[in-house]
């Protein structure tokens, strides 16, 4: 996933120490940091580029993206301590427990702890109201 932010450093440090990613590698254009590659513990990436003219207001393609956690409540207590406004933890719908946050640039993240009734697991139709 290749994510725009209107603070590139304040983002990445976001990602590194609020979900835990390690930096990778930097892009740079004329000796100027411009974007970063961020690496989850377990595989897979987000890419991330400065954009001064992104709209924090106006409807993005990427609606939230969905991060997967063993601890929802040590990831909760984490964001809350690097002062990131994160929802208090609750049983979503799915049978699988949720907590909602946004990175610097107003991407909006859920994080899930999957239950052994979880949707995600079990196969079952999630029903909304």
């Amino acid at each position: 996933m290749c994510i725009g932010a209107t603070d590139l450093q304040a983002t990445a440090r976001f990602y590194a120490e609020a979900v835990q990613m390690r930096r990778v590698f930097d892009f740079t254009r004329g000796g100027r940091t411009v974007g970063c590659y961020l690496a989850f513990p377990d595989g897979g990436f987000i890419e991330v580029f400065q954009n001064e003219a992104l709209d924090r207001e106006a409807r993005a393609p990427i609606q939230h993206i969905c991060l997967e956690t063993d601890n929802l409540d040590e990831t909760v207590a984490r964001l809350r301590k690097l002062g990131c406004e994160v929802s208090d933890k609750r049983m979503g719908q799915d049978r699988s427990w949720q907590a909602w946050t946004s990175d610097p640039s107003g991407v909006r993240i859920e994080f899930h702890e999957y239950t052994a009734e979880s949707s995600q697991r079990t196969g079952a139709e999630c029903r909304l109201d």
